[in-house]
Formats: structure tokens, sequence, C-alpha cells
């Protein structure tokens, strides 16, 4: 697929037309407040590997709805003092995997915290925590799960989620917990720029070819799943559009952007239409943080930069990790 979106030299001038609701932060306060009446109750469970370079700890821990949510913590062999902590959220369709699976950040000398996303992989990387919770009519897949009202969404409840997730990195005493890095690609971007707005004493982000930003734009630009659900809902649900628009606006990582306050790293390819580019600027450009930057892959899909952009991360957050 040749270039498809808007060139290169207009995309540091987009701007979403996403429109925010007038009761975003207090939706958002309310969700957290809510899951946070639970007992966070994580527990990390030493687990033999036979890897003799980290330390492996099954994790659990209190989520939406006090729900338990799985996850990995991973720590360099040996560590006895607290760690700058790499909160990691996975891409659409995938579980927390085996832990040989995540061995780059603890090589880095940092812990490493997976967290396993509710309901998903059983398409990649197996997954280990149900969602429990129900729905209306949905189109397969999790984009239109509880569409029909923000308090229902799927989303609503992996992202909080997310945020009990680094609170319960945060718990581990060999955390350093005012040192923490959110970090995801493509769902798990979207993800880390939800967790970049709702937790505001994050060290630093890393967004790689996020979903899940500029609703409105994606859903009518991209016949490629995962955006094409809510497309193919609306077909079938004639006239629910602005219903729907509505409800996703909640979740718009747009909206979530524009509330970071964390030295940002985000990643884009030109020729991406699972999260197309002027998507993911839409996001970018509404960050409003001077220490970001982004990374542009001129002739790749949804691939992305790959292993250049993991290089292009050791550079740039170990030093925002480790900085004073």
């Amino acid at each position: 697929m040749a270039l498809f979106d808007l060139p290169l030299d207009q995309l540091p001038s987009y701007r979403s037309r996403s429109t925010e609701p007038a009761d975003f932060d207090q939706f958002w306060e309310k969700t957290l407040g809510e899951a946070r009446s639970h007992d966070l109750d994580a527990r990390f469970e030493p687990v033999d590997t036979g890897l003799t370079g980290v330390d492996v700890f099954d994790v659990t821990f209190a989520g939406f709805g006090g729900q338990p949510v799985k996850g990995w913590f991973v720590l360099p062999a040996g560590t006895t003092e607290p760690l700058p902590v790499v909160v990691q959220f996975i891409g659409y369709g995938g579980g927390r995997s085996l832990p040989h699976t995540h061995l780059l950040w603890a090589n880095t000398g940092f812990a490493h915290f997976v967290m396993d996303t509710r309901g998903q992989g059983s398409t990649w990387g197996g997954g280990d925590t149900p969602d429990p919770v129900g729905s209306g009519p949905a189109v397969p897949g999790y984009m239109t799960r509880g569409i029909q009202d923000p308090h229902d969404y799927y989303y609503r409840r992996v992202f909080t989620d997310a945020v009990r997730a680094v609170e319960a990195a945060r718990s581990h005493p060999l955390v350093d917990a005012t040192r923490t890095a959110a970090l995801g690609a493509s769902q798990g971007g979207g993800i880390t720029l939800a967790v970049a707005g709702l937790v505001p004493d994050l060290t630093a982000i890393v967004s790689d070819v996020p979903f899940l930003c500029d609703f409105p734009r994606a859903t009518t630009l991209t016949d490629r799943d995962p955006y094409r659900e809510i497309g193919r809902y609306l077909k079938t649900h004639r006239g629910a559009d602005a219903d729907v628009q509505r409800t996703l606006s909640y979740f718009d990582g747009v909206h979530f952007a524009a509330r970071g306050r964390a030295p940002a790293l985000f990643s884009t390819a030109l020729e991406d239409q699972t999260c197309p580019p002027s998507t993911v600027y839409g996001a970018f450009n509404a960050y409003p943080v001077e220490d970001k930057a982004i990374e542009v892959y001129t002739f790749n899909d949804h691939e992305g930069g790959g292993p250049y952009q993991e290089a292009a991360i050791l550079r740039w957050l170990p030093k925002r990790l480790t900085a004073g």
C-alpha cells in the first residue's frame, strides 16, 4: 500500500476534530474511585522459568470492579535495591504470553511489569485474564462490546486495569515508584496514552503506532480491522452513529494525550492502514509537553519501526528513567 493519508508535511499541523465530553474528567475520576474502593491485593508469586539472568513473578492484582488481572513481573536476577520500572501494555488480541518473551527491560537493568489484557490472548501470545462482564449486541472482536453506553464499554475496564497495573507495579518493594514509565505498541500504545492522561506523575511514556486515537477520523478513513469493527456495527445498527461516537469520545487517545505530563516518545508509519498516521499525529499534536518526539517510518505499515524502533526506545527511555 502506498501513502494513503495526509502527506508528511501536513501531519505536524493536523488537529483532531474529536469532541471531548464535558464530563470527561468526572467520568474517569468516578471510574477510578470505584476501582480503588477494592483492595489492590497485588500478589507476586515466584516462578521457576529456568532463566538465570532474571527473576520472574506471576502477578495477580485487582482491576476494574475488583476483578483479578494477571501479569508478569521480571527483575534482573538478584536485585536487592529498588529499580525504575517499565509497565508494558499489549497489542490487540494478544495476552501476556510466557515469561521468556519479556526479557528486554530486565536486561537494561530495570524492573518490568507486563499487564495481561482482559478477555484477550486467543489470537496470539496466550492470555490468562477473563473478562466476566457481558455486553449488549456487538460485532466479533472487542471494539463494540458495550458501545451502547460509555459506562459499559469494554475499554473502560481495560483502561482502569491499566491504571491499577501501574499501582500494582509501584507497590513492589523492589520498585522505585518515583521512576515509572508506561510503554506499548498499537493497542498497547493506546492504553499507554490513557495511562498518561490518568496517572499524573509518570516519568516517561512510549506510545508506538498507537491504536484508539482520533476515532472520528480513524473509523471513516481505514477499512482495516480493528477500527472497521465499528463500521460493521454501524452498518447494521443504522442511525446509531452519534451515540457510538459519544461513547468513543470518553476513550479517545487524543483527549488522554491532552492531559499528559510526562516526556513522551511516539512512533508512526506512513503506510499504516491499521492506525493511520494522521490519527497518531492527532494524539501527538495534542500532547502538551515540550520533551516529546515522534519517530516516522516512511515506507512501513503497522509493523512500524520494529527492531529499529526498539533501538530508538533504548536510546531514549533509559536517559529519562535514570536522570537525576
